[in-house]
């Protein structure tokens, strides 16, 4: 059994804290004034400071520190957040993700830089204090000002027997405490079991503190903010002679001493916690988190090739039991193909991950380039529940990044272009997901001033990619912008101009099965929508017959089945067409296309496929029925072979080719246009 290293969990965790931190930060832009979110910001940053110190990533806690106490006073309204405080904790939490992914290395003077930017953010000798040595106790107030009153408060607390388990370290409360002010700590031990009872791992110590500090009652609440749900908490404001002579309200019959002290150990009474038992709000904190399961992503694929062989050996054994007259087998054929079918369906689901993931990376990408473009941008996210496999969407990211900021950077207007041209000073960039069959189109759209066609064709011709006047339909032309080296910028920038992000654009989406289309409308924006295979695991096929050879195509791209007689095939020659409803539906003959040198069935049937709003049928000898198919990849030989999308084995061994639905359906639309243009 493995044993998970904490440093890895720690990571794990922090990862998700920053993304915690930066969504909040992002919302923060669009409300400065929410109180709600400068407390979640605040939150984030101090679970990230403690959680660092305790694992040993003491640079972290220091530099988290610093930005932990500029929202500290923004909370107390010492400061008012601004849009540049944003910035500028943005900025120092990329500096934290570095630090928590390399510790040791040598970052050289980036964290003093952002702390000068931090201070000039906040503002004049306030922003000095903000930014202190984490090693100093924080501030109290502006030194500028006069002193603060001193109050002295009794607190009292208990947390539960798990605590030290789930990661909870009481010597860290107590250390926050302290630098709070002057305080006293003595520890109530008379909960702790005999010897014979005691298990190590679980906390039976209490603590009274009496602290003296100018801070108010609110910093001692925040002490205890993560915790406070499972814990018994007292605090109670004293008078400055009941602070000196602190002493406990009562004393047990039998003290137990305290190193150190010759005083009795007070007993510990809890006066503003509600009453309940220990052991309760522990259970409940287990249940909570046995709902959710971290396992690594490596095991999930690792489970994925399992469950493939395992599909393909219940195909062998199906074959068999079909071939067999004994029906015990059959039945016990049947059983397990229902069974393999459930864990497959099951795997695929704990596969699939809401695109939401992936959008929201784009919030902080649009932020940033909004303030080195000078452009005012609004980002809109549409259809985030849309599920996608997780290789999908992993491999997705950067080509998503390339066309955001293609769109923010040559589609978008400045705000006076976009004022000169009747429109809003905000332009919109919009990323929306949806489901069609077995696809998932994710579609990036802007209301900039589109494509300009002249000077799409005017490079395509200096670069060589196509002949002078050539003639070119609107997608075609539009297609160009995806070549190798292509750009229509004038000069190199940060975000683009060198010809790179397009092409990596259109060989990752075909490397996932997937093609691009392109809508553009001259001063109304562009639309580039990315139509990708749901799953590149496992999926659900229908096993046809072309010839002697078998494929599979994807189920979820087929509409139904027709049949298609001899002598409605040889009436059709020339045309290619079939009546559906009232509808022409063009059609390709499979076994032309592959070229099988047979002669065709006499009852041959159409497979209907569609991608979208449009629709192909497929000419096959013969249907054999629905097949579980695990899609394996093609040998690099095969790469260029855009017909298929990949293959497959049966049970008897043998390899069948999958079709690609969004190939052939493009190759019948090419057909039928050829077919008008000669008609």
């Amino acid at each position: 059994m493995s044993t998970l290293d904490p440093v890895a969990v720690f990571r794990t965790e922090a990862a998700e804290c920053l993304e915690a931190i930066e969504a909040g930060l992002l919302d923060l832009t669009h409300q400065l004034d929410n109180k709600d979110l400068v407390d979640a910001v605040f939150r984030g940053l101090h679970t990230l400071k403690g959680s660092g110190a305790m694992f040993g990533f003491e640079a972290l806690a220091a530099f988290t520190h610093h930005c932990e106490t500029a929202f500290d006073r923004v909370r107390k309204g010492e400061v008012a957040a601004t849009s540049e405080l944003v910035a500028a904790v943005l900025a120092a939490q990329d500096h934290m993700r570095a630090l928590v992914d390399q510790p040791d290395a040598d970052h050289g003077d980036t964290g003093n830089k952002l702390l000068a930017q931090l201070q000039a953010a906040v503002g004049g000798k306030q922003a000095a204090a903000a930014a202190a040595p984490a090693a100093a106790p924080p501030p109290a107030a502006v030194r500028d000002a006069p002193a603060k009153k001193k109050n002295s408060w009794r607190i009292r607390f208990s947390l539960p027997a798990n605590s030290m388990a789930n990661g909870t370290n009481p010597l860290g409360l107590l250390d926050e405490l302290r630098d709070l002010g002057e305080c006293s700590v003595r520890a109530n031990t008379s909960a702790i079991p005999a010897l014979d009872d005691l298990v190590p791992t679980e906390l039976h110590i209490s603590w009274d503190v009496t602290l003296t500090s100018e801070q108010d009652r609110s910093a001692i609440d925040d002490v205890f903010i993560f915790v406070l749900d499972d814990m018994e908490l007292s605090v109670e404001e004293i008078s400055g002679t009941a602070a000196a002579t602190a002493a406990p309200v009562e004393e047990r019959a039998a003290p137990v001493p305290v190193a150190a002290t010759s005083t009795a150990v007070p007993e510990f009474r809890p006066v503003e916690a509600v009453p309940a038992k220990r052991e309760a709000p522990a259970a409940v904190s287990q249940a909570k988190a046995a709902e959710n399961v971290r396992v690594p992503a490596e095991r999930l694929d690792e489970l994925m090739d399992r469950v493939g062989e395992l599909v393909i050996a219940q195909s062998r054994l199906s074959q068999l039991a079909s071939a067999s007259t004994d029906i015990a087998l059959r039945s016990v054929s049947e059983e397990i193909e229902r069974l393999s079918g459930e864990l497959r369906d099951t795997m695929m689901v704990l596969r699939m991950v809401p695109v939401a993931t992936l959008f929201s990376r784009f919030r902080r990408l649009v932020h940033d380039l909004a303030r080195e473009t000078g452009k005012v941008i609004e980002l809109v996210t549409e259809g985030e529940s849309t599920e996608v496999d997780k290789t999908v969407i992993e491999r997705l990211a950067d080509p998503l990044v390339h066309l955001v900021r293609n769109s923010i950077d040559h589609g978008l207007e400045t705000p006076a272009d976009r004022l000169a041209s009747g429109k809003t000073e905000a332009g919109t960039v919009t990323l929306s997901a949806r489901q069609a069959g077995g696809e998932v189109i994710i579609s990036i759209k802007d209301d900039g001033r589109g494509i300009n066609r002249e000077r799409v064709r005017a490079k395509a011709e200096s670069c060589g990619l196509i002949q002078p006047g050539q003639p070119l339909s609107d997608s075609e032309l539009l297609q160009l912008i995806f070549a190798p080296g292509f750009s229509t910028a004038a000069a190199i920038t940060n975000l683009s101009g060198r010809g790179v992000g397009m092409d990596v654009v259109k060989k990752t989406v075909e490397a996932l099965r997937g093609a691009i289309d392109i809508v553009s409308m001259p001063g109304h924006g562009s639309e580039v929508s990315l139509r990708i295979p749901l799953t590149l695991a496992i999926i659900d096929g229908l096993l046809v017959r072309v010839g002697s050879g078998r494929y599979v195509i994807p189920l979820s791209a087929v509409e139904e089945c027709l049949e298609l007689s001899l002598e409605e095939d040889l009436r059709s020659r020339g045309r290619s067409f079939i009546s559906l409803r009232d509808s022409l539906v063009p059609f390709l003959r499979l076994r032309d296309l592959f070229r099988t040198g047979t002669k065709p069935d006499v009852h041959q049937k159409v497979v209907v496929i569609s991608t979208g709003t449009e629709r192909v049928g497929l000419v096959v000898d013969q249907i054999i029925g629905d097949h579980q198919t695990v899609i394996k990849s093609m040998s690099k030989l095969h790469n260029n072979v855009a017909t298929f999308s990949g293959a497959t084995i049966l049970g008897d061994g043998s390899v069948a080719l999958i079709l690609d639905v969004g190939h052939l359906v493009a190759a019948g639309q090419q057909q039928e246009a050829q077919l008008r243009v000669a008609g």
